[in-house]
């Protein structure tokens, strides 16, 4: 048996505000409260997520938070990266998130690559940023005061279509499309779209499904988030079913002779 003294192995969620957020109950749901059921008594699943940062950003802080694996210290068995919503950014005066999308890409290999990431060994899922829609994005820009849009639906699909060309390019990482999954349901979601219409959430176009899974434009809801677990989930365990694995005893091997 595992020392009782030694922390719980972990499952780590680093990223941006879609990752700081997912911790929130919405609509029913919790991305990171259903992650954490999922692997209860087995794993600890750590929320670092820092809204509005952007890969630079990221890089900046990587080294403070995980430390070498110890007795002491906890290994990260998983961690989850999702980075590029705020790299995305458009460059005008009001704003100054945006990373060029070749430096994106370079970053996200620099994280996917760290030695303070490297030295767990840890399986890593990349996971691209969700579709953004615009038309809700442009109304938020301009109730903030920014004069003009911040964000392009059109530019921010790039990013996220980088996103899987690096974790194709990066040996052992798994790649999660969210962008694609996400898009796929808000066009089922939504009554009458065609494959010839603009795609949901541009200019002239319709928000769609987009208004349940993406409601303020750039952030996941309830819905959208059940949509990343359901692609992150297989990439998890699989876990005993006779619960022998867990870190601590079930009560009924303590309990012998005991009924459920």
């Amino acid at each position: 048996m595992i020392s009782l003294t030694q922390p719980y192995n972990q499952v780590v969620l680093f990223g941006d505000s879609l990752f700081q957020l997912s911790c929130t109950p919405q609509d029913g749901f919790s991305f990171q409260a259903a992650l954490q059921d999922l692997c209860m008594r087995r794993l600890d699943v750590i929320n670092r997520g820092f809204s509005g940062y952007n890969t630079a950003n990221a890089l900046g802080v990587l080294p403070d938070l995980f430390p070498p694996p110890s007795a002491t210290t906890p290994k990260i068995d998983y961690i989850l990266i999702l980075l590029g919503a705020n790299d995305a950014c458009l460059p005008i005066p009001t704003n100054s998130q945006q990373i060029p999308l070749d430096q994106y890409k370079q970053n996200l290999k620099a994280i996917l690559t760290h030695p303070t990431i490297r030295a767990h060994s840890p399986k890593i899922l990349l996971v691209n940023p969700p579709p953004l829609d615009e038309i809700r994005m442009l109304e938020r820009d301009l109730e903030k005061g920014h004069g003009q849009a911040s964000r392009s639906a059109a530019v921010s699909k790039t990013y996220s279509d980088a996103a899987l060309t690096v974790a194709s390019e990066v040996p052992g990482v798994v790649p999660i499309d969210l962008y694609g999954a996400v898009m796929r349901r808000a066009e089922q979601m939504t009554i009458g779209f065609s494959r010839s219409s603009l795609p949901l959430g541009s200019p002239g176009g319709e928000r769609g499904g987009l208004e349940v899974l993406v409601p303020d434009g750039l952030h996941l809801g309830g819905e959208g988030y059940r949509v990343l677990f359901e692609l992150v989930k297989p990439h998890i365990g699989p876990f005993d079913e006779s619960r022998e694995d867990y870190r601590h005893p079930d009560w009924k091997i303590l309990n012998p002779g005991s009924l459920g």
